[in-house]
């Protein structure tokens, strides 16, 4: 069929047109280009891993909470044994696991947890930040039970009322501690319920007296920004203690009215502070 001179003219007008207009939007999303490359790079910057160490009388289970918020906030989460065997050999164990991590590394202790990566991120570079939980931030040459102190429910004048040895006698650096049915129900518990508080006491892995007596190393809350969680209710570190530490370590401190098992009680809280942690790290 054949087309009029009016309306090759018009054909030609309509190709010159459309092809003007895809010039022009091309021009201008080239210009957008910067702006959007730039948004994309940073809605998609990598999180750091959150890597849990937990407590003696305790196994990774305890973050089991936790764990389950931080995975739906889209982190990447390692919880891992703390062999509660010495503070020395807990940390290089902490550290050699931390070092195969790429990227940056948020690295969390609960309790005695809070000792052993105190001296496991000692000079590490991966590691941006420290979070304790109801933890001990150690100082060079202390020890757990050192600065656990008089109020701690811990410090008696007789062991064997709060803690079973195993073997039985008078304790070694080998020696396990299992705390007793009444000590879990009393005070290292308070914050659960009944079931709650024997599941504890049926699961607990014992601390080696070694690990809690040994004395800490260079501590890197000294150069790695931390933040601490404190649990007022806390009668194993006592409140006291923990601010102690927190500020000498120069911490952001947040506090909840908690026990010594918060993270298992207030997760939610526990969470928050971590991620606070995290959104700090560039």
């Amino acid at each position: 069929m054949m087309t009029s001179p009016l309306e090759q003219v018009a054909g030609r007008a309509g190709r010159r047109l459309s092809t003007a207009a895809v010039l022009v939007a091309a021009l201008a999303f080239a210009s957008l280009t910067p702006s959007l490359s730039a948004d994309a790079q940073g809605s998609h910057a990598p999180k750091p891993t959150i890597v849990l160490v937990h407590g003696a009388w305790a196994d990774a289970s305890s973050w089991q909470r936790v764990i389950e918020q931080l995975l739906d906030d889209g982190y990447t989460v390692r919880a891992i044994p703390n062999p509660l065997r010495s503070l020395s050999g807990d940390a290089a164990s902490v550290r050699a696991f931390v070092q195969t991590i790429p990227g940056p590394v948020v690295l969390v202790g609960h309790s005695y947890g809070g000792a052993v990566v105190t001296n496991a991120a000692t000079g590490l570079p991966n590691v941006k930040a420290l979070v304790y939980v109801d933890a001990f931030a150690l100082d060079e040459g202390e020890s757990a039970l050192q600065m656990a102190g008089p109020d701690s429910a811990l410090s008696v004048a007789d062991p064997t009322t709060v803690f079973d040895f195993v073997p039985a006698g008078p304790p070694t650096p080998a020696t396990d501690l299992f705390l007793k049915r009444s000590t879990v129900f009393t005070s290292f518990a308070t914050g659960l319920d009944n079931d709650e508080k024997a599941m504890v006491y049926a699961t607990q892995r014992p601390g080696a007296f070694g690990g809690l007596a040994d004395q800490s190393a260079t501590p890197a809350w000294r150069t790695i920004p931390s933040w601490y969680l404190i649990g007022t209710g806390d009668k194993i570190i006592p409140p006291t203690v923990q601010r102690t530490m927190a500020k000498r370590a120069g911490s952001n401190v947040t506090e909840f009215d908690e026990g010594h098992l918060g993270l298992i009680s207030d997760s939610k809280t526990t969470t928050q502070v971590i991620e606070k942690a995290a959104r700090s790290v560039h």
